[in-house]
């Protein structure tokens, strides 16, 4: 791996990387290891491995993924959601209901099976192309479109039912 290649493409995904960690570790000191392993593999890489990698972004997210999933199952522990960040609302009750609204929606991913809890971070939240999501996570294109509908009905499912 030479310098300049790893500084424009693969130190620019850290922050990413690191989500996509937070999300299915649920502990942020193992997420930023992973992401620590992650980037030190990539680096030490072998010149003629590099060659081979078509999307620098799908192949660290891939190895994200596998890494934090080796970390969480070594743990035996099911992963916890972190805190939401607070959003910018108009008056302090909007904020709350924001807040509230937020921290409901992570506890309900949370509760999916873990590809729609996958495939639904990947897409709505660090906003990748449905193809990206399939090589990320090794599965077919229809396996996402099916996997991202049952998750968003299963979410908005249950938003309706709470805010009934």
């Amino acid at each position: 791996m030479n310098d300049l290649l790893f500084h424009h493409h693969i130190y620019p995904l850290r922050h990413k990387l690191y989500r996509f960690a937070l999300r299915i570790t649920g502990n942020a000191h193992e997420a930023e290891d992973v992401v620590q392993e992650v980037m030190e593999k990539v680096w030490k890489q072998a010149p003629e491995q590099s060659q081979s990698v078509q999307n620098w972004e799908a192949w660290c997210m891939t190895l994200t993924r596998n890494r934090s999933v080796d970390k969480t199952r070594r743990k035996n522990s099911t992963p916890l959601e972190h805190a939401p960040e607070p959003g910018h609302a108009d008056t302090p009750s909007s904020a709350v209901e924001s807040q509230d609204m937020i921290c409901q929606i992570q506890a309900l991913m949370q509760r999916l099976p873990e590809k729609q809890r996958l495939v639904m971070h990947l897409r709505d939240v660090e906003e990748m192309a449905y193809e990206e999501i399939a090589k990320t996570l090794d599965i077919s294109l229809d396996q996402v479109k099916v996997n991202l509908h049952r998750a968003r009905k299963t979410i908005r499912q249950s938003l309706l039912t709470y805010i009934s």
